[in-house]
């Protein structure tokens, strides 16, 4: 009979006997080989099968991937001594004179494909694999992370969280929106984030009379003084940068505003008749003044949409404001040191997009977004109650893309629905709209959506169930 040899893990040693269909690995407790203590695997991580005289092992949209002699795998037929890595634990498969041996008795409620009479599987697309060296940067990002923080704390007391959001949004591709009161230091953190990072750093201070060339540059028409001819020549604007501060960009008439709308979107800017890319990595942090309206432009809703992250910047605590205090009153400069460079930036942004997400987050990630929508069967009566409008299928990219994030920063290559939560205030607070009953009771989208992270469970196994 067939089994799998346990290599690592508390369990190392053991031999595990296998039946012929419906194998299931995960952790489980109603697995045929649960692996509680893997916190890496699964519920339902892995399958193996006998078929036509062979054993296939299949990977069941897990978080993290099966692998097969240090391969990725979707589904594959092994073969006697092949090493099996699932989650941090590994198999060696035993192949012991394979014969059609019984299938293993069901057990109650695995819900898993084999339950049913086989049907075509749709093909997985292709997995997008990381380099060792992606695979390293991410094993790093944790220290490097822990570096970023501890430089950035140089010169700006607190703001973790708001740091954190800052990060994700900038490896994901994204853009963000920084609101707070005035003399929050949202200036002077992006200025030493860019420090740190060692990215070009420009501020627009936006105004009523700001115009779009102000902001993407213009052609200028001089005379060539080798050839004598009139000529017109690109002068950039201070959109051609790293890292975009676009400071109280309410404050700029909605024309002014449109023109960043080709850059966030598209890295490039067009002039004239030429369109002129941008050096990457390009980053947009928008600020706005969250109690002055007067004589301001607000951002249309489609606008709005366009930012990744809505962040807020909080009163720092009491110990953190005495802390402001005795540092910024002294006669001292301190100078962050550069922990990561342009091109370890770029390589995150890569290394985000390949990250691999089970279908268990996705899942967890729409059903989060459709409960906002008041016309959604899935959604709770508190948002029939007090929601007009809410948000789109961009909010679902923008949470597993941030929860990829995440776990990046994190020195992690899973994607967990706790990521997923931890980005749900960011990327919902600007995509919910109140209507007036809410505004009259004092119910913020702030609140509306930390009752909606408890109130919307992770998907469970009835709704793998065909």
């Amino acid at each position: 009979m067939a089994s799998l040899l346990i290599m690592t893990g508390p369990r190392s040693g053991e031999r595990v006997p296998l039946r012929a269909e419906g194998f299931i690995i995960g952790r489980s407790e109603l697995c045929h080989l649960s692996l509680p203590e893997d916190l890496a695997v699964s519920t339902h991580h892995a399958q193996l099968d006998f078929r036509d005289g062979q054993w296939w092992i299949r990977d069941l949209d897990s978080a993290n991937g099966t692998e097969v002699n240090g391969q990725p795998i979707a589904e594959q037929v092994l073969t006697d001594g092949d090493l099996i890595a699932i989650g941090e634990t590994q198999f060696r498969f035993m192949a012991d004179g394979v014969q059609d041996v019984p299938a293993a008795p069901p057990r109650e409620a695995v819900a898993t494909p084999t339950a049913r009479p086989a049907e075509p599987r749709p093909t997985p697309p292709p997995a997008v694999r990381a380099t060792e060296e992606e695979v390293r940067l991410v094993q790093e990002m944790s220290r490097y992370t822990a570096e970023i923080r501890h430089e950035v704390a140089k010169v700006i007391v607190g703001q973790q969280r708001v740091l954190e959001e800052i990060l994700m949004a900038m490896i994901a591709r994204g853009h963000a929106l920084l609101v707070g009161l005035p003399g929050m230091a949202k200036t002077l953190m992006i200025r030493t984030i860019a420090d740190v990072l060692d990215l070009k750093f420009k501020r627009i201070q936006f105004t009523p009379d700001l115009m779009p060339t102000d902001i993407t540059g213009t052609d200028v028409l001089e005379t060539n003084r080798e050839t004598g001819e009139k000529e017109f020549r690109f002068v950039p604007g201070p959109v051609f940068c790293n890292i975009l501060l676009a400071d109280e960009i309410n404050r700029t008439p909605p024309k002014t505003q449109a023109a960043l709308l080709e850059a966030m979107q598209e890295h490039r800017v067009t002039v004239g008749n030429r369109t002129y890319p941008l050096e990457e990595p390009f980053f947009v942090l928008a600020t706005q003044n969250p109690i002055e309206q007067e004589g301001t432009y607000p951002l249309p809703e489609a606008q709005l949409d366009r930012f990744m992250f809505n962040i807020w910047v909080d009163y720092p605590s009491e110990d953190e404001e005495e802390q402001i205090v005795r540092t910024t009153t002294v006669d001292l400069a301190v100078r962050p040191q550069k922990v990561l460079g342009r091109e370890q930036v770029l390589k995150l942004q890569e290394v985000v997009r390949k990250v691999p997400v089970s279908d268990h987050v996705v899942k967890y990630a729409v059903r989060l977004v459709r409960a906002t929508r008041p016309a959604s069967d899935r959604a709770p009566d508190f948002i029939r109650q007090y929601v007009t409008v809410g948000a789109g299928p961009r909010a679902c990219q923008y949470l597993v893309l941030a929860a990829k994030a995440r776990a990046v920063l994190d020195g992690r290559i899973h994607v967990s629905c706790r990521d997923v939560r931890a980005a749900a205030l960011p990327v919902l607070r600007h995509r919910i709209f109140t209507n007036f009953t809410a505004d009259s009771e004092g119910v913020t989208p702030e609140k509306l959506i930390e009752r909606l992270v408890q109130a919307v469970p992770e998907p469970s196994e009835k709704d793998y169930a065909r």
